[in-house]
């Protein structure tokens, strides 16, 4: 999954972000970026799912085989 920060702005004016794909910590740095490129500050926040996981680093290895 590709990482991703989803802004919407509702009918009231109030403003809401969700991460999705940024696992651990690395999501509340982003909580400043957005105060600032919205001028808005953070009134409520919460951890994702994707607090708890972390990413997968898959390793191909190139191998030769013999087909029969």
């Amino acid at each position: 999954m590709a990482q991703r920060i989803v802004v919407t702005v509702h009918g009231d004016g109030t403003v809401s972000a969700k991460t999705q794909g940024i696992f651990g910590e690395k999501c509340l740095d982003y909580i400043a970026i957005l105060e600032d490129i919205l001028d808005a500050r953070t009134v409520e926040s919460a951890y994702t799912a994707d607090w708890n996981r972390s990413a997968t680093v898959v390793q191909q290895e190139n191998r030769d085989v013999e087909r029969a």
